[in-house]
């Protein structure tokens, strides 16, 4: 593929509907200082995305996150890795269908719940059906979302003000730190590049100048709907800030537009991860980080139907439990930025001596940062990796007694 297509991909792996909420979220958290959070992030983002880029240059066709954890640390931290995935799944998916639910409810009155509980039932079907999101398809996804984007910041910005900004800090810099831990959320999927470049007409090159590309489209979004938002919206902005943005812009349209545009984004997303999950919990049975029994279905065209029914067993009591949005994302960031850390240490290790290797130790120090800033959320991926520990000991157990 070219450069301009891989570019896409990257932008699809790394921008989700979470932002489409994450303005709102971040902005309680630190008030009008939300801005210093999304600078940092960004600033996260550079040697992170770099490293992942190095990476999959020098290992092509990796298999992911987890095999490169694997070949650097062995095979308990890739089962680790793969269930901090895994276990993301279930919980990155409900908030992603609260996200569009949210927005449905402000568009049409329909409860947000009810119309999440809608996309993941679609999304589970579709799945079930065995249909997937083509490649074509995640790039008019992308495209629809970063048009909505900047046509928010491009029509709302002339309503800004300075007095939106103040107070800068109501929540000094515990807050600040929060909004980043809810922020990681938007700031996850630099990993696909890891197995990207195997497919780029030109190699290395491609893989670069892509990872370049994504950054500056990133930067420019980002910074502007943090920056916007708060000056259009202020800090106590409503739940659904793109909406408003919008209709500060361009007027009433604008609420049916992004209800149905958001649907549409969560729709894409959902569908995706369930898909990727559904195959990563096949891989993880096949490599007895889960009972064998879940492995059935993970082969190419097969449905891993089996895998797909614990994906949503797990789903189910989210949905039910947590509506509480702030708290599923910043429950999915952490599990996420724990992937995240995982690789780029790996990479310190299997990226020979040099600026590679170098830049890989700065995005490994700055990505523990970022997933210092998810506090007491770490427990999430700290229960799941003694689950992971755990399937392997249980597993080689069974394994043992089968021998004997």
């Amino acid at each position: 593929m070219g450069a301009w297509q891989g570019t896409a991909l990257l932008v699809g792996a790394v921008l989700g509907p979470g932002m489409l909420v994450l303005p709102h979220l971040a902005a309680s958290a630190a008030g009008p200082a939300s801005v210093l959070a999304w600078a940092g992030m960004l600033a996260l983002s550079v040697p992170v995305a770099l490293t992942f880029a190095a990476l999959g240059s020098r290992y092509p066709g990796g298999g992911g996150v987890a095999a490169v954890v694997g070949l650097a640390f062995g095979r308990p931290a890739a089962a680790v890795a793969g269930w901090w995935f895994y276990g993301a799944v279930p919980i990155g998916t409900v908030a992603g269908a609260l996200v569009g639910g949210r927005y449905v409810e402000a568009a049409l009155g329909v409860n947000a719940t009810l119309a999440a509980c809608l996309i993941l039932a679609a999304a589970f079907a579709a799945n079930a059906a065995g249909l997937r999101t083509s490649g074509r398809l995640q790039i008019v996804m992308v495209t629809l979302l970063v048009t909505l984007l900047a046509s928010a910041v491009i029509t709302a910005v002339p309503h800004a003000g300075a007095a939106n900004f103040t107070p800068f800090a109501p929540y000094g810099a515990a807050g600040v730190a929060g909004a980043a831990g809810v922020l990681m959320f938007a700031f996850v999927g630099w990993e696909a590049a890891s197995h990207l470049s195997g497919e780029f007409a030109d190699g290395r090159k491609g893989l670069l100048r892509a990872t370049v590309v994504t950054l500056i489209v990133i930067g420019v979004l980002y910074a502007g709907v943090a920056v916007t938002s708060v000056g259009v919206l202020g800090a106590d902005m409503t739940g659904v800030p793109l909406t408003a943005m919008l209709e500060t812009g361009i007027g009433p349209a604008a609420r049916p537009v992004t209800g149905v545009v958001a649907v549409l984004l969560s729709f894409g997303a959902v569908n995706t991860y369930i898909a990727g999950a559904a195959r990563l919990g096949a891989a993880l049975a096949r490599d007895k980080a889960l009972p064998g029994w879940f492995a059935q279905g993970g082969g190419p065209g097969e449905t891993p139907y089996r895998s797909l029914g614990l994906v949503l067993a797990l789903s189910v009591p989210v949905l039910v439990w947590g509506a509480d949005l702030d708290l599923l994302m910043r429950a999915t960031s952490a599990c996420l930025a724990a992937v995240t850390s995982a690789g780029v240490a790996a990479a310190v290790r299997m990226l020979p001596a040099g600026r590679h290797r170098t830049t890989a130790v700065i995005g490994t120090g700055m990505s523990l940062l970022g997933l210092a800033s998810c506090g007491l959320y770490l427990v999430v991926p700290a229960v799941l990796a003694l689950v992971a520990v755990g399937a392997l000991k249980v597993n080689a157990r069974r394994s043992y007694k089968i021998g004997l």
